[in-house]
Protein backbone atom coordinates (compact mmCIF):
# COMPACT_ATOMS: atom_id res chain seq x y z
CA UNK A 1 0.00 0.00 0.00
CA UNK A 2 1.59 3.29 -0.90
CA UNK A 3 1.82 6.17 1.99
CA UNK A 4 -1.23 8.91 1.64
CA UNK A 5 -0.21 11.83 0.21
CA UNK A 6 0.64 15.16 2.31
CA UNK A 7 -2.34 17.74 2.54
CA UNK A 8 0.40 20.47 2.76
CA UNK A 9 3.40 18.96 0.59
CA UNK A 10 7.04 20.88 1.89
CA UNK A 11 8.84 22.81 -1.00
CA UNK A 12 10.80 19.54 -2.03
CA UNK A 13 7.81 17.35 -2.65
CA UNK A 14 5.95 20.61 -4.50
CA UNK A 15 9.23 20.72 -7.01
CA UNK A 16 9.24 16.77 -7.60
CA UNK A 17 5.55 16.53 -8.03
CA UNK A 18 6.51 18.62 -11.28
CA UNK A 19 9.49 17.46 -11.85
CA UNK A 20 9.67 13.27 -12.16
CA UNK A 21 13.10 13.11 -13.43
CA UNK A 22 14.22 15.08 -10.46
CA UNK A 23 12.17 13.02 -7.93
CA UNK A 24 14.00 9.54 -9.78
CA UNK A 25 17.72 11.35 -9.28
CA UNK A 26 16.47 12.06 -5.61
CA UNK A 27 15.71 8.76 -4.93
CA UNK A 28 18.36 7.08 -6.75
CA UNK A 29 20.76 9.30 -4.35
CA UNK A 30 18.38 8.61 -1.20
CA UNK A 31 18.91 4.74 -1.67
CA UNK A 32 22.58 5.04 -2.06
CA UNK A 33 22.70 6.83 0.93
CA UNK A 34 20.03 4.79 3.39
CA UNK A 35 21.64 1.22 2.08
CA UNK A 36 25.27 2.46 4.53
CA UNK A 37 25.87 0.34 7.65
CA UNK A 38 25.50 3.86 9.83
CA UNK A 39 21.64 4.55 8.41
CA UNK A 40 21.23 0.69 9.08
CA UNK A 41 22.30 1.03 12.73
CA UNK A 42 21.11 4.71 13.25
CA UNK A 43 17.23 3.24 11.92
CA UNK A 44 17.58 -0.33 13.98
CA UNK A 45 18.10 1.89 17.34
CA UNK A 46 15.08 3.62 16.47
CA UNK A 47 13.27 0.72 16.04
CA UNK A 48 14.00 -0.47 19.37
CA UNK A 49 13.37 2.67 21.31
CA UNK A 50 9.81 2.77 19.39
CA UNK A 51 9.55 -0.77 20.62
CA UNK A 52 10.22 -0.18 23.75
CA UNK A 53 8.01 2.67 23.91
CA UNK A 54 4.99 0.88 22.31
CA UNK A 55 4.67 2.97 19.80
CA UNK A 56 5.88 0.48 16.80
CA UNK A 57 3.78 0.25 14.18
CA UNK A 58 1.20 2.56 15.27
CA UNK A 59 1.48 5.79 13.45
CA UNK A 60 1.79 8.98 14.65
CA UNK A 61 5.11 10.80 15.85
CA UNK A 62 8.51 9.90 15.75
CA UNK A 63 11.24 9.61 17.97
CA UNK A 64 13.71 12.85 17.49
CA UNK A 65 17.32 12.90 18.61
CA UNK A 66 17.65 15.98 20.62
CA UNK A 67 21.34 17.58 21.16
CA UNK A 68 22.03 15.98 24.04
CA UNK A 69 21.06 12.41 22.63
CA UNK A 70 18.12 11.75 24.64
CA UNK A 71 14.55 10.34 22.34
CA UNK A 72 12.05 12.63 22.60
CA UNK A 73 8.42 12.57 20.55
CA UNK A 74 8.21 15.33 17.55
CA UNK A 75 5.82 15.03 14.63
CA UNK A 76 7.15 13.42 11.15
CA UNK A 77 6.95 16.45 9.32
CA UNK A 78 9.31 19.00 11.64
CA UNK A 79 11.44 15.80 12.19
CA UNK A 80 12.26 15.31 8.48
CA UNK A 81 13.35 19.05 7.76
CA UNK A 82 15.29 19.64 11.21
CA UNK A 83 18.76 20.45 10.18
Amino acid sequence: MAPRKSKSPGKTAKAMNKNPEQRKKHNARNKKYHDTDARRQYRAELARARRKKGMMGKGGKDLHHTKSGRLVKKSVKSNRGRK
